[in-house]
């Protein structure tokens, strides 16, 4: 099995500082970090740069050997100005992480474009990159209209987020990797669903956001997503808990799931 990530969103209610042991405790490589409000309302976390957690940080991920690799999660939308983001860029590559991971909801393409390459620019000077991901209810809504994005923006640091549920949710198959350049494919989040499509824009961000399933349990085509995505690609799982479930067990439970979805992809 390759190495995995665990998504913060997995195990949100788990501060950065003790997300690093128990991410090692359960096995994983590195982490993700919510440094920005997914949406208004949404828990996230400051590390800012050159303080006491920051530094705590560093110590931690060194003592458990443990990564950061992305940070999460901007929408850029009407009213997106990159240049406000270069605190959270700051604090990211303090941490050593690679990856900003980003969704488009600017009905006008023509800017959604250019807002991502400067955005891509700026993160490059912080030696980061960005990745965009789509979502059923957003406008960048399909992995072709990501790949539209990316390939216009024309940056060499911009990618695309492969997630299993809004792949399937959007109507994508794994065999639409195919299309991509395998330059493109940076990142991937593996997770599981069940065979019923939610019938509403609301049921989808509800399932998105609280009714994912461990790998292997639901009915995502995961063993040919799996084969289709290019080598080197970095993979986590995002599975969120719910609130009456315990951090370690559930983070355990999904990289144990997709032990076994990785054990039959090779067989």
């Amino acid at each position: 099995m390759p190495p995995l990530g665990l998504a913060h969103f997995s195990v949100i209610q788990v501060p950065p500082l003790e997300l690093v042991g128990l991410a090692a405790r359960c096995g994983y490589s590195s982490i993700g970090l919510r440094l920005h409000p997914a949406f208004p309302g949404a828990p996230y976390y400051e590390v800012r740069a050159g303080s006491t957690t920051s530094k705590e940080m560093h110590k931690r991920l060194s003592d458990e050997g443990i990564r950061v690799y992305d940070i999460e999660f901007i929408t850029i939308d009407a009213d997106f100005v990159p240049a406000t983001l270069t605190k959270i860029l700051d604090d990211a590559s303090a941490l050593g992480a690679r990856r900003l991971s980003v969704c488009g909801d600017d009905a006008d393409r023509g800017r959604l474009i250019a807002n991502f390459a400067t955005l891509c620019a700026l993160a490059d000077r912080f030696g980061m990159g960005v990745d965009l991901e789509c979502m059923a209810w957003r406008r960048v809504a399909s992995i072709d209209d990501a790949l539209e994005v990316v390939h216009c923006a024309a940056q060499p640091n911009a990618g695309l987020l492969i997630d299993a549920l809004h792949l399937a949710r959007t109507g994508g198959t794994p065999q639409d990797l195919r299309r991509v350049p395998a330059h493109f494919i940076r990142s991937a989040q593996i997770c599981d669903a069940g065979a019923s499509v939610p019938a509403t824009r609301d049921a989808i961000i509800q399932e998105a956001r609280s009714g994912r399933l461990p790998p292997g349990q639901g009915t995502l085509p995961l063993r040919e997503l799996i084969a289709e995505l290019p080598s080197g690609t970095t993979l986590s799982v995002e599975v969120p808990m719910k609130e009456s479930d315990n951090a370690f067990e559930h983070a355990l439970a999904n990289i144990q799931a997709a032990e076994k979805v990785f054990h039959a992809a090779a067989v």
